[in-house]
């Protein structure tokens, strides 16, 4: 029940990310700005989703996630309602950076993947998966609803009324969180091995965590190329931007079946054999960018792309579960969350700059290629460290732990 629960908030504290992609092209008409400008909200509100997943994470670990829900489902619920009555586009950007990225949306991603991960043991991957998955299927609800919205009453009203629905669902359902992990969960990880060494690795936590701050900028500078260029990278090929749309849409489909698939993965092999399994694949599917540019291989390099990168970020939840201590995991998921935030950022820009330099999306795909190795890199050096250092006695789970 609490996972569903998590999924359900997931969901919902979702839609900041996706609803000013919709109202985009009537906000840019009714403030006349440049497309550029009309585009800044959802920099703004990613990069507040990043730093604010660390903070909210780091309220979880001291207070437990109902604290950064209820202090979330308020931003959210206000961030609409003054994005809504916005007089330009600064304070219509503001809100949505401060209020419902920062304050509001970051509350329901990494603080619920990482207490996700304190409530499971045996089967903690598939779960982590599922919550993660919430993230996706708002992305496949939310456009569409809100469209319908923008169209009948206007994107004012819309905005009023999403912003009372997010504050009133979840709020009720935050408190169904109430409850804070089992003990057992503080002692126990993957497998029923102890709570790990202060020396994850073989290093200090923070040079382990900083390499996999790294690996989570690259990982996501490489994803960002199909995910946030393929609808222009069709309209250059001739293709138009609706076929562009429906292999995003496909990217994202295929994107929720592999978090699942990811999960399971990962209660057989540990969360870096994981990410190194889905950085390889992810680098294999941008090597077929290459060659093929088709309409039809388009399709099906998209399918397999979405098929094989949507495991990769909830993998480092479970790497953090599996060599930091549980006290710490909200601090440290979110930190790691965040980076593969300012991934996404980093190269959405990058590979738009690389085009502008070179007339052409291949360059791009060489890029994304290059820091998708970086992320492999580090994984595999992870992986043979922990082998080398694997120490740890089993115990028993303990009682709560599932």
């Amino acid at each position: 029940m609490r996972l569903i629960v998590a999924l359900l908030l997931m969901m919902i504290g979702a839609c900041g990310m996706y609803v000013v992609a919709v109202v985009l092209p009537t906000v840019q008409a009714e403030f006349g700005v440049a497309r550029a400008d009309a585009s800044m909200p959802y920099t703004l509100l990613m990069i507040g989703f990043g730093i604010g997943g660390m903070l909210m994470g780091k309220l979880a670990d001291r207070f437990g996630v109902m604290v950064p829900l209820l202090i979330g489902a308020a931003s959210i619920g206000l961030g609409f309602a003054v994005a809504g009555m916005a007089p330009n586009i600064w304070v219509f950007g503001l809100a949505h950076g401060i209020l419902i990225g920062l304050c509001g949306a970051s509350s329901t991603f990494a603080p619920l993947i990482a207490d996700t991960s304190l409530w499971f043991v045996r089967r903690r991957g598939i779960a982590v998966a599922v919550c993660a998955s919430g993230n996706y299927l708002g992305g496949a609800m939310w456009p569409t609803i809100v469209q319908h919205f923008v169209e009948t009453v206007g994107w004012r009203q819309t905005y009023y009324g999403m912003g009372a629905f997010c504050f009133v669902t979840m709020t009720a359902l935050a408190l169904l969180m109430r409850r804070r992990p089992p003990q057992a969960a503080f002692v126990v990880t993957r497998s029923g091995a102890t709570a790990p060494p202060g020396k994850p690795f073989g290093m200090t936590p923070l040079q382990a965590q900083v390499l996999l701050c790294i690996a989570g900028v690259a990982c996501c500078v490489a994803m960002s190329m199909p995910q946030v260029h393929i609808v222009a990278y069709c309209g250059d090929l001739g293709y138009g931007a609706a076929r562009g749309a429906e292999m995003l849409s496909i990217m994202l489909a295929f994107g929720i079946a592999s978090r699942l698939i990811s999960g399971a993965i990962c209660d057989k092999i540990g969360g870096l054999r994981t990410l190194l399994l889905g950085s390889a694949l992810q680098g294999v599917a941008l090597l077929l960018f290459l060659p093929f540019d088709g309409l039809v291989s388009l399709y099906v390099i998209s399918a397999l792309f979405g098929l094989f990168q949507g495991g990769i970020v909830p993998s480092y939840a479970i790497i953090v579960r599996e060599h930091f201590p549980a006290n710490e995991a909200g601090t440290r998921v979110g930190a790691v969350i965040m980076c593969t935030m300012l991934g996404m950022a980093l190269g959405g820009w990058m590979s738009g700059k690389v085009f502008d330099l070179t007339g052409s999306y291949h360059a791009a795909f060489i890029n994304g290629i290059a820091w998708n190795a970086l992320n492999l890199a580090i994984a595999f050096a992870l992986l043979r460290r922990a082998r080398r250092g694997r120490h740890a006695a089993p115990v028993s789970p303990g009682i709560g732990a599932v």
